[in-house]
């Protein structure tokens, strides 16, 4: 029986950095999430300095049938990129293709979970 592709797609959406090793920890939290979520499409974008772009991971997805993305904004807070510029570029991506549904979460580092995880390593 064939295997059919996701129909969801999580983008784990990162600032960037010129250095390549800054990206480690985002590829890891991709890999975890790969693990534990195996229906899903999970992919990682960059706002800056780094590929693949947001609009670059989306066009992908959608071109292999994924009808539902998740945006999640691996950032530790609600800065101006994620006021300002994600909001915009996730507007331009609804626009492009209509027939998606686009979440947005909010910053991982908002949630409690997150928050406790790094007091508790800061505390070792």
């Amino acid at each position: 029986m064939p295997q059919h592709a996701p129909q969801q797609a999580l983008i784990l959406f990162a600032h960037g950095a010129r250095d390549p090793e800054w990206a480690g920890p985002a590829r890891r939290v991709a890999e975890a999430l790969r693990r534990e979520r195996p229906d899903a499409r999970v992919e990682l974008a960059f706002l800056e300095f780094m590929t693949p772009t947001l609009a670059e991971v989306a066009a992908a997805a959608l071109a292999d049938g994924v009808v539902q993305v998740r945006i999640v904004p691996l950032f530790l807070a609600q800065g101006g990129h994620l006021k300002k510029d994600l909001p915009l570029l996730v507007e331009e991506l609804r626009q492009r293709y209509p027939a998606c549904q686009f979440e947005l979460a909010p910053a991982v580092g908002e949630d409690q979970d997150v928050i406790d995880a790094m007091a508790r390593c800061a505390g070792r």
